[in-house]
């Protein structure tokens, strides 16, 4: 690799509001001034970065996702519409 062209790459703890969940792991914001920090378990500070939705809080992965009744969308447009001959 060059030397100089590369981002730093370094430990940054990334935390979910809503779900009042965090994780450690490595990112190139390590290298982006922020006044956040947090102690993490290990007892070391790293800088955070808030994120409004994780795995943690996303409704795929937490299964609470609406499933489109598609079916009933269409019988109601017919109904609005009426149904063509």
């Amino acid at each position: 690799m060059r030397k100089g062209i590369h981002p730093e790459y370094g430990p940054v703890v990334f935390r979910d509001r809503a779900a009042n969940y965090a994780f450690l792991t490595r990112s190139t914001l390590a290298g982006v001034p922020s006044d956040k920090t947090v102690e993490w378990e290990d007892g070391n500070t790293y800088p955070v970065v808030d994120v409004e939705i994780s795995n943690v809080s996303h409704p795929f992965y937490t299964g609470t996702a609406r499933v489109l009744d598609t079916a009933g969308r269409v019988e109601r447009f017919e109904r609005r519409y009426g149904k063509k001959a």
